[in-house]
């Protein structure tokens, strides 16, 4: 496999939005993400070893997508991002500023030497955060 010299190649996630400019908004504050790259179709959030590219949905698509408040969850995902951020609760009060949902401090539960507590953005995509211990 070619090495790419790229800057790039960090861990990154692709999230399709029926609204890009509130869920990059989210991702920005949420996980202190720069916006790089805006245009109509995307953009490019890059920031703290993350890459999220926010791409649109198509509107003929877009339009049977209800978004809610506070959103449904879209559970039936079979993937789930995951991201470690430095502190819970400065982290819930981006969540909610942003439209999001955190689940409740109680909830929370340790793994690997984090604290570990599940949420979702403002279009109702599950994300997990850990906080190291």
């Amino acid at each position: 496999m070619a090495k790419s010299t790229s800057q790039s190649g960090q861990a990154g996630l692709v999230v399709f939005a029926k609204s890009v400019k509130k869920l990059s908004a989210f991702y920005v504050r949420t996980l202190g993400l720069e916006v790089l790259e805006s245009a109509s179709s995307h953009q490019l959030l890059r920031g703290n070893g993350y890459e999220v590219v926010v791409h649109a949905i198509p509107a003929k698509i877009a339009r049977y997508l209800p978004i809610t408040k506070p959103p449904v969850l879209r559970e039936d995902s079979a993937m789930k991002p995951s991201f470690v951020v430095p502190d819970l609760q400065a982290l819930r009060l981006a969540v909610v500023a942003t439209g999001g949902w955190l689940k409740p401090a109680e909830l929370a539960w340790t793994f690997r030497g984090h604290i570990v507590l599940d949420g979702c953005d403002p279009e109702g995509n599950i994300v997990q955060f850990k906080q190291k211990l």
